[in-house]
């Protein structure tokens, strides 16, 4: 994904959630972690946290969607990093919650696509600021 290689991403990752005999609780976690650093690279951005988060969603032509509006994943995932961001984990792990007991494999991977997706965007503009990167997600 890193690479802007993600064709096949969201088949490869839905099959692998099919997969995994405890798929909830790694999903959960994985998800948790992404959002929950996601998080800290939107308050680093954002000077420490001081500036509003402005979350955005845009359909596939480029126009703006409002978040209600939005697809299921894409809702959950912009209400995970918003309680995040605010510091509310309770409300992150909520909604991640509601996904895993009622998302589809191929909703799940679609949120999972999404953090991921923040989570290399997000690390890419605090590296161009010299802002902190977790090592993990540098890659190195």
């Amino acid at each position: 994904m890193r690479a802007g290689e993600d064709d096949g991403a969201l088949d490869r990752l839905a099959a692998a959630v099919r997969a995994a005999p405890d798929r909830h609780a790694n999903a959960r976690e994985l998800m948790l972690l992404l959002f929950h650093e996601c998080s800290a690279m939107v308050a680093a951005l954002g000077s420490g946290g001081t500036a509003p988060v402005k979350m955005q969603v845009y359909d596939d032509d480029g126009h703006e969607v409002p978040i209600d509006e939005a697809d299921p994943p894409v809702r959950t995932a912009v209400r995970t990093l918003l309680a995040e961001v605010h510091g509310d984990t309770d409300s992150a792990a909520a909604q991640i919650e509601i996904a895993l007991a009622n998302a589809a494999p191929e909703e799940m991977a679609t949120l999972m696509v999404q953090a991921l997706r923040w989570t290399l965007r997000l690390s890419e503009e605090c590296a161009i600021r010299d802002l902190p990167v977790p090592e993990w997600i540098r890659g190195g």
